[in-house]
């Protein structure tokens, strides 16, 4: 049963303040345990029932992330082997993740008291730093990403895969994305769209310096390795597009798939292909967007 409720919110969203007073009050006319971050505190009071974020899904059955994707793969981070099931709720714009929208919240969370709901496990990626001091690891539910930081030359990247070299070539960056991320940044960089129920690494380059160079998909169970290389001496790892790492020219990362998943809970009958339909606006008309 999921009724002891977390919430993680988006405090910049301008609908969060009002969505998330309408939830607390809804969830206490109900008689409902719910636990939120302490960042909330501002928005709502409840200071009784606030934690550090990082602390929220051990206090839940459900985690609610209010804003977009970006607050659904925050919420992702701060569950991470827990394994406390996730429910997005749309406050933005696209958001292929956070699949509500806000007027749905309630009628959804009494069809999840009912049980009709289904859950959800998807793939995260996992990147070891080896060159560095202790293996630094982070783990992401969309993508990871190696980039040129702040400066305009290329880097170099000499990429291996089970050990094997498979290719050198200079590049604004290389994204390495999960199923559940190939919507994301991969896909604005020419990479495949992948159905998120699928385990396997999609690797993208950005902007190589060779037309040859193109998106590759491998098997989840193989081990993909590439080394940096920068004339100005610095890359920068990025984790789902809100943790960044420094890396050094000559720094190796090993990306691999993780060791847990992290849980979605849908409580509708749409289907991806429905969600592509949606989000792309594939099939309109020209000029009907609007």
């Amino acid at each position: 049963m999921l009724k002891r409720i977390g919430i993680i919110a988006n405090i910049e969203k301008p609908k969060t303040k009002e969505v998330l007073i309408s939830l607390v009050e809804w969830l206490e006319t109900k008689g409902a345990e719910f636990a939120l971050e302490e960042e909330l505190l501002p928005l709502v009071g409840k200071r009784e029932s606030a934690y550090p974020r990082e602390e929220v899904a051990s206090h839940s059955d459900m985690i609610i992330a209010l804003g977009g994707d970006g607050t659904l793969l925050a919420a992702a981070r701060a569950v991470g082997r827990r394994g406390t099931p996730i429910l997005g709720v749309n406050l933005g714009r696209l958001g292929f993740l956070t699949e509500l929208k806000p007027e749905e919240i309630f009628s959804t969370l009494e069809r999840i008291w009912k049980e009709h709901y289904t859950l959800e496990k998807r793939m995260i990626i996992k990147a070891v730093l080896l060159s560095k001091p202790g293996k630094p690891t982070f783990y992401a539910l969309n993508d990871l990403v190696i980039d040129k930081g702040s400066f305009s030359r290329v880097i170099q990247l000499e990429t291996f895969i089970n050990g094997e070299s498979l290719s050198t070539f200079s590049a604004d960056g290389l994204i390495l994305s999960t199923p559940t991320g190939s919507t994301a940044y991969s896909l604005s960089a020419g990479g495949p769209i992948i159905n998120p129920r699928m385990e396997a690494i999609i690797i993208t380059p950005i902007c190589p310096h060779s037309l040859s160079v193109r998106p590759m998909v491998i098997s989840q169970e193989e081990v993909f390795e590439v080394a940096v290389y920068s004339d100005h001496n610095l890359a920068m790892l990025t984790i789902d597009g809100q943790v960044g790492y420094e890396l050094s020219s000559g720094d190796r990362v090993r990306i691999t798939k993780g060791d847990y998943k992290i849980t979605l809970v849908h409580s509708t009958a749409q289907s991806f292909y429905q969600v592509l339909r949606e989000k792309l606006k594939w099939g309109l008309e020209p000029g009907s967007e609007g």
